[in-house]
């Protein structure tokens, strides 16, 4: 009866894993609806506006940033954290708005965004399939993720009144990097059980992706970009 049983739970428990993996899935695809018509939004947005007040935008934008992280992750186990979620998909689409308004100025401009999403999905494709199908438990990673990620906040907030260029791309870099790794860590976590909320996972991966594919973009523009 007990091998019966043990059989059992292991059913159970990969049958969750499966669950908590497909609803994570599910819900970052359609986090990409608001965002789409947030940066639709966004790119009517004055570019003066944010140039004239970088430093008060841009502390702004990470108030309401981490204030609405934490209210998803305070609701996380209920309908309004979804609601939420998607709320704050659509205020990350408006945010990029200006970005993409800079990029498509450029005489390759839209190249460079197909080739960021491009790369971006690329990526996250490739690393879906490393996270599901190695044996490897990659927790390791969390520690060392968590300590990149507060460095970089860090030097994003100095970097509000550095106003360095070298800086400012070397973060990027950073960001993208760290933005990858996380994305391994947490899909994995949700194929070994360590994950068994969907709307924190989703709000993991969708802030990856989104980093990934703006600092991917930043990178390009900087790189590969050309004038009119």
């Amino acid at each position: 009866m007990e091998p019966v049983q043990a059989l059992s739970r292991t059913q159970s428990i990969a049958l969750e894993q499966q669950r908590v993996l497909r609803n994570t899935y599910g819900l970052l695809g359609l986090s990409l609806v608001p965002t789409a018509v947030g940066a639709l939004l966004g790119l009517r947005v004055p570019l003066s506006i944010l140039q004239a007040h970088p430093i008060v935008y841009g502390i702004g934008v990470l108030a309401v940033f981490y204030g609405m992280i934490f209210a998803i992750e305070r609701n996380r186990n209920s309908s309004m954290g979804v609601y939420l979620l998607l709320a704050f998909t659509l205020f990350m689409g408006v945010l990029l708005g200006p970005l993409l308004q800079v990029a498509l100025g450029l005489k390759n401009g839209a190249q460079l965004v197909a080739l960021a999403a491009g790369g971006t999905g690329l990526t996250f494709l490739l690393l879906s399939g490393i996270a599901t199908a190695a044996r490897r438990d990659f927790g390791f990673l969390g520690n060392f993720l968590t300590v990149g990620a507060i460095i970089a906040m860090i030097a994003v907030v100095a970097n509000l009144f550095l106003a360095s260029p070298v800086l400012h791309l070397t973060l990027c870099a950073v960001i993208m990097l760290l933005s990858a790794g996380l994305i391994l860590w947490q899909l994995n976590a949700i194929v070994r059980g360590g994950e068994t909320n969907y709307v924190s996972a989703t709000l993991t991966l969708y802030v990856s992706v989104y980093n990934l594919f703006s600092t991917l973009l930043q990178l390009l523009m900087a790189f590969a970009g050309e004038r009119e």
